[in-house]
């Protein structure tokens, strides 16, 4: 099988998709916890394009981007596969799960915002949010592909349990139970699953960096 190894960091939405799909597969894995404030010598030498995490190292060779990493993990071991195998079906979990990647621009902008920026970025976040709800979680699934978490949940891993912090520490509730029904119960059996219940960050510690961190963002001058 070869030796794999993932280099993350605790709190990142990003890193714990990997590790879930390894999990979920049965793949033993060495974890190597990552300082972005001062990049290991290891993270850029696998990842010398973008410098980020994570990383999934198979047998030596490095593989960068959650999304294709869990395609590769999908493809290397084909045990409890997370994307179907009807190419069809296939496009459709790769659309939603480009879609939630390219909503993180506004839900960002929602975090690290305030005033009429971040008012503008809250309409956008909705606006997906309802596009998700009535579009991408269709009939009565519990997850996105059906009864069991497959590529489109791992790719959603961060609506349920990140955004519920950064909610807390904006101070505004995106997905309301009367609103978002569908995507309030997939939260629900999302984090009732054992392997993600019993694999997610602290909550409080979560909220600790997640409020300092947008303090910090909001007392930077901005950007031009």
């Amino acid at each position: 099988m070869g030796e794999v190894k993932v280099l993350g960091t605790s709190l990142s939405g990003y890193s714990y998709r990997v590790l879930w799909a390894l999990k979920l597969k049965g793949i033993e894995y060495e974890y190597i916890e990552e300082d972005l404030s001062n990049k290991s010598e290891l993270l850029l030498q696998y990842n010398p394009v973008h410098k980020k995490i994570p990383v999934l190292v198979h047998d030596g060779k490095p593989i960068a981007e959650s999304l294709i990493i869990l395609e590769y993990i999908d493809e290397m071991w084909p045990e409890n596969p997370l994307l179907p195998t009807d190419p069809y079906e296939k496009a459709i979990a790769r659309f939603w799960a480009k879609f939630y990647y390219d909503m993180g621009s506004s839900l960002w902008k929602f975090f690290s915002t305030s005033g009429e920026e971040q008012a503008v970025a809250t309409k956008e976040s909705l606006e997906m949010l309802r596009t998700i709800e009535e579009h991408g979680l269709t009939g009565d699934k519990k997850f996105f592909g059906g009864e069991s978490i497959g590529y489109v949940d791992l790719a959603f891993g961060g609506l349920g349990h990140w955004l519920g912090v950064m909610e807390d520490v904006v101070g505004v509730k995106l997905i309301e139970p009367h609103t978002f029904p569908r995507l309030r119960s997939w939260i629900h059996n999302f984090k009732q699953v054992p392997l993600i219940r019993d694999n997610l960050p602290d909550r409080d510690q979560m909220f600790s960096f997640f409020k300092s961190r947008r303090e910090m963002l909001l007392a930077s001058p901005p950007s031009h």
